[in-house]
């Protein structure tokens, strides 16, 4: 039976240090609290646990443009956060877990800005048929969690550039988003405001539940383990190298001839790769199929890779037409390739 309520809301955008205040409150809810934590993250796409990132988001374009690539301990599908989008989180024991109640929270909140909201599916919330939040949920042994967006001003522009993923073909054996028609609640309320939002989720938090809530600072929680757990967000390990292995190839004609490029990824590394060309040069694609071979997947080391391709690997040098030697224009287009690509 929840006999306590706590609220807390932080100023941190970081949001590593927010999935690590999170997982440390759900380790550590103490029996019979309910605690709704409010929280943003800046310019960020959170993917579920089982996810495979590279189907998901554009990592390469995001992080080029200074974003952050997150992986959440729950499930579901992937998601954009930026300063227009407010995150909850409920966070209580496994005893007093009730989904339908900490729903009831969002909708009495919005509603009570005037805005007509309502429950569909089965985690989402939506106005007029449009889904402004979206929510999954994490379970431990003792404690759990439920946690969603609220769309109030976010970048719809962004959010379709970093989760967009077209013309790769991509087989994977992680979860896909299912993608929804979403809207802001400003395009219902324009003068809506993040303070009024966040005010309303703590009055409705007090009125679904009964009792009033405290608020906690987060300097309450220790430092020590939630930096702990923020370098395990952060973490390439975390983000890239779970094991979830996948198919990815690249093709594309160039005056010197076409390139087909298969890579079978686990963990993030290039575990396998096929080459093919119908170009003169074969020993080159020979080589270059070696050195792609165990580096990572990332724009950066694939590039690396081709570029490490030696000398003996190339026949006799033609020109191409300029000064460039054709050794030299085929690495140029095939780094070229992997940046569109990626």
């Amino acid at each position: 039976m929840i006999n306590r309520l706590v609220w807390m809301e932080t100023d941190n955008t970081y949001p590593y240090r927010n999935l690590a205040m999170e997982e440390y409150m759900t380790l550590h809810v103490p029996q019979g609290t309910c605690i709704l934590y409010l929280w943003q993250n800046r310019h960020t796409v959170v993917i579920g646990k089982n996810q495979n990132c590279w189907r998901e988001c554009r990592v390469n374009f995001l992080e080029q443009e200074d974003g952050y690539l997150v992986r959440r301990l729950s499930g579901g599908g992937a998601v954009f956060h930026d300063l227009g989008n407010l995150n909850f989180t409920f966070i209580v024991g496994a005893e007093d877990y009730d989904v339908s109640r900490q729903l009831d929270v969002i909708l009495e909140a919005v509603r009570s800005l005037g805005i007509h909201a309502e429950k569909t599916g089965r985690n989402d919330i939506t106005v007029e048929g449009r889904k402004f939040s979206g929510n999954a949920f994490y379970r431990t042994e003792d404690g759990c969690y439920h946690h969603g967006t609220i769309l109030i001003r976010a970048d719809k522009e962004n959010m379709s550039r970093y989760l967009n993923v077209s013309k790769e073909k991509l087989a994977s054996k992680g979860v896909t988003s299912v993608k929804s028609r979403v809207a802001n609640l400003c395009e219902f309320k324009p003068d809506i405001t993040l303070e009024e939002v966040k005010a309303a989720l703590v009055e409705a938090f007090s009125r679904v539940y009964g009792q009033p809530a405290v608020r906690m600072k987060e300097e309450e929680l220790p430092k020590p383990e939630i930096d702990a757990l923020t370098e395990k967000f952060a973490s390439w390990q975390w983000k890239y190298g779970r094991k979830i292995p996948f198919e990815y190839e690249m093709e594309k004609r160039f005056p010197w001839g076409n390139i087909q490029i298969q890579l079978h990824v686990d963990e993030g590394v290039i575990q396998d790769v096929n080459v093919f060309s119908d170009a003169m040069d074969q020993e080159m694609f020979g080589a270059l199929a070696k050195q792609l071979k165990g580096c990572g997947y990332a724009e950066e080391d694939i590039c690396a890779a081709v570029e490490a391709v030696g000398p003996d690997a190339f026949q006799a040098e033609e020109q191409t037409g300029t000064d460039v030697p054709q050794s030299r224009q085929i690495k140029e287009d095939i780094k070229a390739l992997v940046r569109e690509s990626l």
